[in-house]
């Protein structure tokens, strides 16, 4: 089975390209489900989160208050480094033991689909590297329409985000979604193409 890791730019399309791929019979795993699972109520994770950094991170139903640890972390490099050394391996054993399900099923192509997977080098576990992408313009606007931010608070966001040029220069493919929604499905397929991959 190829493995194809999915990623892109804040605002560019990735997660409507994945949801491209999945109808056309591409399994693609989110890996932030997959992080979500891995601290679900009454799993390891969220034992040793709450071990390490006590019951305040909780809401009172018992499920992780994911901005209440944010704020921890954010402000505690320590900390953030004790979270990821609690969440990181389980979410990459949660992706693999997806891949061999679905390699086991005879799967011919899988995507796992993450926002950091050339931040935090995970790209380097797939065959091939997908990246959907933008112009900065364009992703601007787009960040703005999104999430209601105005112009300074987005240039801020992206700012602080890997700039989407340094992920296409590692990509083996790039989905350029500069334009019209109905132009997305044709640039998908152009690159997948290229990737000599086939859709169903």
């Amino acid at each position: 089975m190829k493995t194809v890791g999915l990623t892109g730019g804040i605002a560019c399309g990735k997660s409507t390209v994945a949801g491209l791929l999945r109808a056309r019979g591409v399994p693609v795993v989110d890996a932030d489900q997959v992080a979500r699972d891995v601290v679900a109520p009454g799993s390891g994770g969220l034992a040793e989160i709450i071990e390490r950094f006590g019951p305040g991170v909780l809401h009172p139903d018992g499920s992780l208050d994911r901005p209440v640890l944010r704020r921890v972390v954010s402000a505690d490099p320590a900390a953030r480094l004790d979270l990821e050394a609690i969440t990181h391996p389980r979410i990459g054993l949660g992706i693999q033991g997806w891949l061999q399900e679905r390699a086991a099923d005879g799967v011919a192509v899988a995507a796992v689909e993450a926002a950091l997977m050339v931040e935090t080098g995970s790209h380097e576990r797939y065959d091939q590297l997908l990246v959907v992408a933008c112009s900065p313009d364009v992703q601007l606007q787009r960040l703005m329409a999104r999430d209601a931010l105005s112009e300074a608070a987005a240039r801020q966001w992206l700012g602080a985000q890997l700039p989407v040029s340094d992920k296409v220069a590692l990509a083996d493919a790039v989905v350029w979604n500069d334009g019209p929604a109905a132009a997305l499905p044709v640039a998908l397929d152009s690159a997948w193409a290229s990737m000599a991959l086939r859709l169903r």
